[in-house]
């Protein structure tokens, strides 16, 4: 019987289905978070007390930043949002250090066989500025995700004194990681 086209659409698919099954992509998540200003709490940032007179409303230490490197995680691995992991209507997560829901995330990627390759977080926020405190984030959060400092990303962003960040009202925070197969060399 001669090779038809069929065959070759056949062959194709039986073979991206064995490549698919040896070989593990990489897997790219995007988190954002964003909080309100308010008096009387001090500004968590990357897992890092930043200067300001002023910090963020939430249940847990409300460290946008590391919130969204949580999300971007689990996003990644298809396991829902940060919400779903650390309700914020349970006592427990109250004033919780962000650094447990990072390490949590990360925990959660090496038991799907995968872990952090890199991390790209972005700040946006009129004030405070973040100049002398991104180098002690991504020391801070390098060491959270297992990574060299190489490997992370922080930057700082103003909104041009446009909408409610604009408005000094509070910031956000976006961050893209991707995780990477893990692989044990010995």
């Amino acid at each position: 019987m001669p090779f038809s086209r069929i065959h070759a659409f056949t062959f194709l698919i039986a073979s991206s289905a064995l490549v698919s099954y040896f070989i593990v992509m990489p897997r790219i998540g995007l988190g954002y978070d964003s909080h309100r200003f308010v008096a009387g709490r001090p500004l968590m940032l990357g897992g890092v007390l930043v200067a300001h007179d002023m910090g963020l409303a939430g249940h847990s230490d409300a460290d946008a930043a590391l919130h969204a490197i949580t999300d971007a995680i689990l996003g990644a691995l298809g396991l829902g949002d940060i919400g779903e992991h650390f309700p914020d209507g349970d006592p427990k997560w109250r004033n919780a250090d962000s650094r447990h829901f990072v390490l949590h995330a990360v925990q959660l990627a090496h038991q799907h066989g995968m872990k952090v390759g890199n991390c790209d977080l972005t700040i946006i926020t009129e004030s405070p500025k973040l100049r002398a405190a991104k180098p002690l984030m991504k020391a801070s959060i390098a060491e959270m995700l297992g990574v060299p400092q190489s490997a992370v990303a922080v930057k700082a962003k103003t909104n041009e004194h446009m909408g409610w960040i604009g408005r000094g009202e509070g910031l956000a925070a976006m961050a893209v990681v991707m995780l990477v197969e893990q692989t044990e060399i010995g």
